[in-house]
């Protein structure tokens, strides 16, 4: 199981997700001389979502993000600033298919303190 999480900034609500480049090895493989490569996820409620994670075409740093698809989950699910988002990759050892879920999570506050994330 690979993956990562990541508490949402103003940027990650309204244009992409900036992931961690370890995910990137995660991914399917990008093709050759391609900077971009889709994959679906799998929400807590069995719903399929399409992500396109693209990265830098030139530079030492490739800065992966996720572009296509990644807007329409952020409104789906409301998210917001302070929100957290999680993707985990699992490897089924009885098949060796591969899947990704994503699991949003909604931040709660109780008298302005954050007191934890809970699933929506």
């Amino acid at each position: 199981m690979e993956g990562f999480s990541k508490i949402l900034r103003k940027t990650d609500t309204k244009k992409r997700l900036s992931v961690p480049i370890r995910f990137l090895k995660s991914l399917p493989p990008f093709k050759l001389g391609r900077h971009a490569v889709e994959f679906e996820a799998t929400d807590e409620k069995g719903e399929t979502w399409a992500f396109q994670c693209s990265t830098r075409k030139s530079g030492p740093y490739r800065k992966p993000v996720l572009t296509t698809g990644w807007v329409a989950f952020v409104k789906s699910k409301k998210l917001q600033i302070g929100d957290k988002v999680r993707f985990v990759k699992y490897r089924n050892r009885a098949t060796a298919t591969i899947s990704y879920k994503v699991r949003a999570e909604k931040e709660i506050r109780i008298f302005g303190v954050i007191f934890g994330y809970a699933p929506i």
